[in-house]
Order: structure tokens, then sequence, then C-alpha cells
């Protein structure tokens, strides 16, 4: 490891991988009460579930993102981080405040909640994603800005790259775009159409080019690529990222009141999204056939040629499958957006989370060249249990998502209301909880190869 600061990167890391662990565990409990609507009731309500499983979501893709860069831009700036003291504090803020918060979900009714930390002062709660307490909102606030203070004081001071500038770029948007999250009008159009603007703007916008920034890095230190071919990508990548990223937002808006042109404008957009995609896909293995060393640790250009493909499929195929609002008019809110949420947030976020991790961590524990063969070995098993189940899960809820459809959204042939079509899905359910189960065996066998130690030398 070249500089000492990078060592703030791991507790980012390991506590990014525990809030995985919670996430995963709050979706086998919901996959549960999707067959059983009484598992864990009263204790664990489906409502609560729903909102810890998609809260440690988000949380634990921002302390991975914020490992990342107090990992890479040290390195890319050639000089020390600004203050890895105040990185160090952010941290335990920020994780102070995401535990303080998912135990209110918990353990403080919804509504008491809201009464307990003022909301009533400043109205922000109650919408999904962004259920987070306001004063937990204004803690997020703090804890991004002092994150951006330190990374962009170092990127002022040190070399400049196109990948500090495009992740920093990345990282100003991210904290722009959510101060949206304390703008709640009372129309529900407009509150909805600048919803958009946080959850939208993040997955599909400013967080592929921090994706973008990272994926480059990991690149160049495992490929050995010359960093100019790759910047060359890299530009590419993000300016059809950022065209088609922020005009897709619009297909968000075809049946919440707006007017009829955000059919087209959201449809031909769409049509574009996947395209950055693809170039990822074409990137990754670009770089890794164009190699000029042969790394030994495998496992992180297997995760960084795994999160293109992933990312593609995720975000890519199944984005567009039900995204034209001819389509969309009929699959908008069924179980095909939660495929297309699942593979994507996995295939595109938690993929290349397992990628920088898997590249930073064993150096941080002075293994240079990776984990031994054996760790690998062990970590490979996790990658492709991790993949195949979710790639299940996937299509599970593909194929219930369209049966909702055939069931419920087609009066002429009888449809039936929500909760009798639920029902009828009990059997796909529980095809999507065995596959849920394997993400989770996967996850704990990729724990597992960071305790595998290198065989005794005969």
């Amino acid at each position: 490891m070249k500089y000492s600061s990078q060592m703030v990167a791991k507790p980012y890391f390991i506590f990014a991988l525990i809030l995985l662990a919670g996430e995963i565990l709050f979706g086998i409990i919901m996959g549960l009460q999707y067959i059983d609507g009484g598992f864990l009731f009263p204790e664990i309500p489906f409502n609560v579930a729903r909102m810890v499983h998609t809260n440690l979501l988000i949380v634990l893709i921002l302390f991975g993102f914020m490992g990342a860069t107090f990992y890479l831009v040290p390195e890319e700036s050639e000089r020390e981080l600004w203050s890895p003291k105040l990185a160090i504090i952010t941290f335990w803020v920020f994780a102070a405040a995401g535990v303080a918060t998912i135990l209110g979900y918990l353990f403080v009714p919804y509504a008491t909640l809201a009464e307990l930390t003022y909301n009533e002062l400043l109205p922000t709660m109650g919408r999904e994603f962004l259920e987070q307490p306001t004063i937990t909102k204004i803690g997020i606030v703090i804890v991004v800005l002092a994150f951006i203070l330190n990374v962009g004081m170092t990127v002022i001071k040190g070399r400049k790259t196109v990948i500090t500038v495009v992740l920093l770029t990345g990282l100003v948007g991210l904290a722009v775009f959510f101060l949206f999250a304390f703008y709640l009008p009372e129309n529900l159009v407009l509150d909805k159409f600048f919803w958009w603007y946080v959850v939208h703007l993040w997955v599909e916008g400013v967080w592929e080019l921090i994706l973008g920034a990272i994926l480059s890095f990991v690149l160049i230190k495992v490929t050995g690529v010359d960093r100019e071919h790759i910047d060359k990508w890299l530009y590419l990548i993000i300016a059809m990222t950022l065209v088609s990223g922020i005009v897709g937002t619009g297909h968000h808006y075809f049946f919440i009141g707006t007017p009829e042109y955000w059919l087209w404008i959201g449809s031909i957009a769409s049509a574009i999204e996947p395209l950055p995609f693809f170039l990822m896909v074409l990137y990754a293995f670009s770089m890794a056939a164009k190699r000029k060393i042969d790394h030994d640790n495998k496992m992180a250009l297997t995760w960084a040629k795994g999160t293109a493909v992933m990312a593609f499929l995720g975000a890519g195929v199944w984005g567009f499958l039900h995204t034209l609002a001819p389509v969309n008019y009929f699959t908008h809110g069924t179980q095909l957006t939660a495929a297309h949420g699942h593979l994507a947030f996995f295939g595109a976020y938690i993929m290349i989370l397992f990628t920088i991790i898997s590249y930073a961590m064993p150096i941080m524990r002075g293994r240079m060249g990776g984990n031994c063969a054996k760790a690998q070995s062990v970590e490979l098993k996790g990658f492709w249990l991790m993949v195949i189940g979710m790639l299940g899960v996937t299509l599970a809820l593909t194929v219930a998502g369209v049966w909702q459809i055939m069931l419920q959204r087609f009066p002429d042939s009888g449809a039936l209301s929500f909760m009798d079509t639920q029902a009828q899905l009990i059997p796909v359910y529980k095809v999507r909880l065995i596959f849920g189960l394997m993400v989770l065996v996967g996850l704990l066998t990729y724990f597992y190869s960071f305790f595998v130690k290198e065989p005794a030398k005969a």
C-alpha cells in the first residue's frame, strides 16, 4: 500500500459488508412474509421489513462508495488523504446515525418516530427510500459535505486524473440531488416529480459515474493497460450515461399526472439507457484482453468483468423490458419492477463494491498480490453462488410479474384482486426464496474467504 491514509477505507468496507448481510437477511424475511403473511407479525411487519431492507441497501452502498473513494483518491492524487482523522470521525458519525435510524424503524412506530424527531418542523418523512427522519437526513448532508471536503482538498492539492474528476463529479452530484429529499410539496404529482430527482438521478445518473471511476481504477491496477486508453472509454461511457440518464428520468413520469409528451421523451431515452452498460461490458472485457500484466489477484478482475455483465443485464436488459410507455402501462408497480431493481442494484452497485473490496482489502491486510490461491478459490464459489442466486431471484420475480399482469390487469379475462393474485403467485415466491437463500450462502462463503490462510510451505 502506497499511502498509509488509505487504511481509513477498511472500516467503511467492513461495515458495508455487515450491512449487506443485514439487508439480505431482511430480504429473506420479506420473502417469507410473501408466502406466510403472519411470519414475524407483529414484531416485524412487512412495511417495516421493507423499509429496513431498502434503507440498508442505500446506506451500505454509500459506505462502500466512501471507502472506495478514500482508498483510490490518495493513490490517484499521489498524496496522503487531506485529513484521515476527519475520515474516521465521518465514519463513526454516519455509522451511529445509520444504526440509530434502523433501530428506530424496528422498535418505534413510524408515526411516533416522526413525532420524536420533530418531523413537523420540516416534514420530509413518509416517502419510499426517503423514510429517514429529518434529523437523519440533515446528518447525512453534514457527513457527505465533510466527506467531499476531505476528498476535494486531496484532489485539489494532488495530481488530477480523469478517474478522480469523474469520481468527484459523481460525488458532488450525489450530494446535490439528495437535497430534493427535503422538498415535500403537498401536490402528489409534484412530490413524485421531484422525488425521482433523488432516486433516479442517483441510481441512473451520478452513481454510474462513481461506478465507472471505481471500475477504471481497478482495471488499471489488475490489467496494466495504459491509462490513456482507459480514459477514452470512461469519457464515452459517462457521456452516454449522463445524456440518457438525465433525460431518462421521464420514464417515471408516464402515469403520475404529467403531460403526454413524457410518454415519448421517457420511452426514447429509455431505449438509449442500456447502451452505456453495453459499452461497459465491451470496456471491461477489452481491457482484460489487452492486459499487460498477469496480476495474482484473479478475483478482482473476475468481479470487474462480472460487474459489467450483470449491470448490463439488470439495469440495461431488464430495465428496457418494461420501460417503454405502451408496455409500462401494464407492468408498472408489478413484480417486474422488483426483478429489474434487484438485478440492477446487485449487478451495478453491490458487485462494484465487491470489486474494489476484493482488490483493496488484501493489500490493506499486507497481501500485496491478493489473497492466496485457496482463498480466491473459496471467493470464486461465493461469487457464483451470489450471481446464480440473484439471477434466480430475478427470473422468479419476472415470472411472478408476467403472471401478475395476466391475472390482475386484463379485466376482460376476469381480473383478480391484488390479494387473490398474490395468493396465486406463492409457488413462484417459494422459488424466489430458495434463490435468495443461495445469495446469503454465497455472501457467507465470500466472508469465509477472508479467513482462509495460505497453506504452509513444505
